[in-house]
């Protein structure tokens, strides 16, 4: 897979519905806290349009499928199990969390907002907690376990840079290397954080400050407030204007099942639906659908798609690609018409693109090409959202 997005949150506030949801994978799904104590993993699809619309012939993709021009591209998901205060020391399911958090490239951070639970993800009564709250404390979370890696042995390897040099990303980046964290990221993170020129005057509030700045720029993420369907619009505005997108995982549920099941016309992402056949409907199905459709009016849609395309396309800032081997026709070796679809960074070059596709290709690497304009492309050339290569290298 490309990316690999981690849903996060405390226990009971609808992870494991908006996981399923988008994935279609069957979890357990219950009212009660640590419903999910086993990582849930799974496939979502992200839509980009496919440039097969421009060469009139279909595409068939290695994986993920086209429906008239719109390609689906593989996203996966892990649903972690839920995160409550302390964490970082463990309590909870937390060192189980933060195994998880270390391979992401991003996460959506799913909360209540209905406000009906506490920190423990226990009942209180609708409206009896603020939703953003969870913001604050899982952010918390994150930077302390971050903060309590780095500090060990912090003072010993700031003392060695003292007395025999060296350059402190570097050993930065060593004590986190296996948390999936660019090193780049490490690099700006040490220019950010506002770090003492002299490091004897290194403090816990220096390593605090380090950690939110890798954070924020290796594993962003964005905030989603399910249960939108349980809420009314002023309840709705509210949490937009404090930057969370209101959805509904369970009516996205419905439509998806609904959808498989023949019953309605829907692709995920769209605004509405269309029923297929009024009369296989009983009349628990009309009614259900017909809130389904209410909130999709006031909604425009369910939002649950447009959730990952905002988080992959808006934070993770990242870019469609097609690698064929041929440039004429668009295909690989077999013929397939534009098999592949690559997520790459925004910023990307064509000499990214070749180790992406496969190490031996960035190593052989000699050219590469446009498909479009046949143009011949260096290793520095910056990709563009849609673009389809051919990598040229050694035998």
């Amino acid at each position: 897979m490309s990316i690999l997005v981690g849903i996060i949150g405390k226990p009971n506030v609808g992870k494991s519905t908006f996981f399923s949801a988008l994935t279609e994978n069957p979890v357990e799904i219950a009212d009660y806290p640590f419903t999910t104590i086993e990582s849930n993993k799974g496939v979502t699809y992200i839509r980009s349009r496919c440039p097969d619309t421009e060469l009139g012939k279909k595409c068939n993709p290695n994986f993920g499928r086209c429906v008239n021009g719109t390609r689906l591209v593989p996203v996966e998901l892990i649903d972690v199990a839920g995160l409550v205060p302390g964490a970082h020391e463990g309590k909870g399911l937390g060192n189980k969390f933060l195994d998880d958090l270390r391979r992401a490239d991003g996460f959506i951070q799913v909360i209540d907002s209905t406000g009906s639970l506490d920190q423990n993800g226990n009942p209180v009564g609708k409206g009896k907690y603020d939703p953003l709250a969870d913001a604050e404390f899982v952010h918390k979370e994150i930077v302390l376990w971050l903060t309590n890696i780095l500090s060990d042995g912090l003072i010993r390897n700031l003392r060695k840079i003292e007395s025999e040099g060296g350059k402190l990303d570097a050993i930065i980046y060593e004590k986190i290397s296996g948390l999936g964290i660019d090193q780049k990221d490490v690099s700006l993170a040490v220019k950010n954080a506002a770090i003492p020129s002299n490091l004897r005057n290194w403090d816990d509030q220096v390593t605090i400050r380090l950690a939110e700045e890798i954070i924020r720029l290796s594993k962003p993420g964005i905030i989603v407030a399910t249960k939108g369907d349980k809420i009314d619009s002023n309840e709705a505005s509210k949490l937009i204007e404090r930057e969370a997108l209101v959805v509904s995982g369970d009516y996205e549920l419905v439509l998806r099942k609904a959808s498989k099941a023949g019953l309605i016309d829907y692709f995920p992402g769209d605004e509405s639906f269309r029923v297929a056949d009024e009369g296989r409907l009983n009349a628990a199905q009309r009614e259900a659908l017909k809130k389904v459709s209410d909130f999709m009016v006031h909604n425009r849609g369910t939002k649950t798609q447009q959730a990952v395309e905002y988080l992959v396309y808006n934070v993770l800032k990242m870019i469609v690609v097609y690698p064929v081997e041929d440039e004429n026709h668009w295909t690989d070796k077999n013929g397939n018409v534009l098999p592949d679809a690559v997520l790459m960074k925004q910023g990307s070059t064509a000499i990214d693109l070749a180790y992406k596709v496969h190490s031996d290709l960035g190593e052989r690497f000699i050219r590469a090409v446009n498909g479009r304009t046949k143009r011949v492309l260096g290793r520095d050339y910056v990709l563009e959202d849609g673009d389809v290569i051919k990598i040229v290298a050694a035998r």
